[in-house]
C-alpha cells in the first residue's frame, strides 16, 4: 500500500518579469521540454500526464516540443538553444544538468525545473524567493544519502565496500556524492566511486565493482539512469550486488530497494507550476517546492534471490514491498 506523498509550498515573492507579453502572440501556448531521455521515459510520461491531467491535449490546445540528447553529439545546451529558437513559452527542463544547459541559452523565457540540489546549484536566490526566470520542484536528493547508507547497513550484514556510481557530467550529482561521502566516512563504510554514462559505462562499472570487490551498489541520482533502469537492475541481480536507488522505478524493474520521493509525482507536479507559468503567473512568484516525506520501496523477490533476509521492522515500515 502506497502513502500519499505530500508536498509543502513555501512562500512567495515577485519579480521584474512579464509573461503577457509572450502569451499573447501565442493562441496555443509552446512547452518545451529539455531531457538526456527520449520521450517514452517514465520521467516525460509523468509530466505529460500531469498536463494532461490539467487539461492540456497535445495538438488540440498545446504544442509540445521535445528536445533530447539522443543520437546527437552537440549536447544539451544546442537542444536548449532551439527550443529559444522555436519560441516555446515555458521549458521544463528535466535534472539538474538540462537546467543548467537552459539557464545557459535565456534568461527571459520561464525555465520551470527538477533539480536534487537548486539552492546549491545557484539555480535560484533562495526555495521561498527563486528571483530570475527559473523555478521548479526540488527532489532533495542529497538529503537521503546518509539514510540509503544506514538501510543498506540493515539489509546487508556486516556491508562495508560499496560502490557508488554517479554522472559527473550532471551537476547534481556532485553534490549526492559529496553527501554520500560524509556519510560513509562518518560509518565507517568504504566507496568505490564509479562514473557512469551510458550502457557501456555502466556494462563496466559492474564489472570494476566486482573487481573491487563491492558488497553492494548506490545509484547517485542522474535522469540518464532512468534510460537504463532495466539494465542496472538485471546487471545487479546476475553480478549478486544488493543495490539502492532514489526512485521507485528502480525495485520495480528488480533493483533491490529505493528510498527517496516518488519521482512520478514530482513531474507531475512540475506540470502544475507550467500551467501557473502559462496562465500568466511569474517564476519568480512560484516557490520551489520541497518533497516532505521519502518513500522506501523494497523488492522482497530480488531479496530473496541475493539471499538477503529483509529486517520485519524495515518490511513494517516500507510504503511498499513487492513480492
Amino acid at each position: 500500500m502506497r502513502r500519499r506523498e505530500f508536498m509543502t509550498l513555501l512562500g512567495g515573492t515577485a519579480a521584474a518579469w512579464s509573461f503577457a507579453a509572450r502569451a499573447q502572440t501565442h493562441p496555443v501556448p509552446r512547452i518545451g521540454i529539455l531531457s538526456v531521455n527520449p520521450p517514452g521515459s517514465i520521467y516525460a510520461k509523468a509530466f505529460l500526464q500531469g498536463l494532461r491531467d490539467l487539461g492540456y491535449v497535445e495538438g488540440q490546445n498545446v504544442i509540445i516540443e521535445y528536445r533530447d540528447t539522443i543520437g546527437r553529439s552537440d549536447g544539451l545546451s544546442a537542444a536548449a538553444a532551439e527550443l529559444v529558437k522555436a519560441g516555446v513559452d515555458v521549458i521544463f527542463a528535466n535534472g539538474s544538468e538540462a537546467t543548467s544547459a537552459a539557464r545557459q541559452v535565456t534568461t527571459n523565457i520561464p525555465i520551470v525545473m527538477t533539480s536534487s540540489n537548486p539552492l546549491g546549484l545557484g539555480f535560484v536566490a533562495s526555495l521561498a524567493r527563486p528571483e530570475g526566470n527559473v523555478t521548479g520542484v526540488s527532489l532533495m536528493a542529497p538529503e537521503g544519502s546518509g539514510k540509503r547508507l544506514e538501510l543498506l547497513q540493515e539489509i546487508v550484514p556486516g556491508v562495508v565496500n560499496i560502490a557508488v556510481f554517479w554522472n559527473p557530467s550532471d551537476p547534481g550529482a556532485a553534490s549526492s556524492l559529496k553527501g554520500t561521502a560524509t556519510a560513509a566516512e562518518a560509518k565507517g563504510l568504504k566507496l568505490q566511486v564509479l562514473k557512469i554514462s551510458d550502457g557501456i559505462s555502466i556494462d563496466a562499472a559492474f564489472e570494476d565493482s566486482v573487481k573491487l570487490g563491492a558488497q553492494a551498489v548506490i545509484l547517485l541520482p542522474a535522469p540518464q539512469i532512468g534510460t537504463y533502469t532495466q539494465q542496472i537492475a538485471d546487471l545487479a541481480l546476475k553480478n549478486r550486488l544488493p543495490s539502492m536507488y532514489i526512485s521507485d522505478g528502480f525495485p520495480k524493474a528488480g533493483g533491490l530497494v529505493s528510498y527517496g520521493v516518488n519521482v512520478s509525482s514530482l513531474f507531475r507536479r512540475a506540470a502544475y507550476y507550467v500551467d501557473r507559468i502559462l496562465k500568466g503567473a511569474k517564476p519568480a512568484d512560484l516557490p520551489v517546492e520541497q518533497p516532505t516525506k521519502f518513500e522506501l520501496v523494497i523488492n522482497l523477490k530480488t531479496a530473496r534471490a541475493l539471499g538477503l533476509v529483509i529486517p520485519p521492522t524495515l518490511l513494517a515500515t516500507a510504503d511498499e514491498v513487492m513480492e
